[in-house]
């Protein structure tokens, strides 16, 4: 009788979280779920590949993996576009203030 693959829930459920925190809460939060989530994918993909005849819900690993993958470009993607957004900002208000707009 197969028993659940150990840690194959972690990962699908940090893959989730790491998605939803990046779009709705922020990016960082999303980041760390999907570092834990893939911690927790390569240690059950381990156990897996050591005895794969005891053990099921290998999926779960396949699909919390792409999903800790998508939520960590989320989160790397809005991290660019924050440095591009304040970035454009502070140049903003740099060039008003060198052209002597703050008196």
């Amino acid at each position: 009788m197969n028993q659940p693959l150990p840690g194959a829930s972690n990962a699908l459920t940090f893959g989730i979280l790491s998605i939803v925190l990046t779009v709705i809460c922020c990016g960082p939060f999303g980041a760390i779920f999907s570092f834990i989530g893939l911690s927790s994918a390569r240690k059950a993909e381990r156990l897996y590949q050591m005895d794969s005849t005891n053990y099921s819900g290998y999926e779960n690993v396949k699909t919390g993996k792409i999903l800790c993958y998508i939520g960590l470009g989320i989160a790397g993607l809005l991290l660019i576009l924050s440095i591009v957004y304040f970035g454009a900002i502070g140049a903003l208000l740099y060039s008003v203030a060198s052209e002597g707009g703050f008196q």
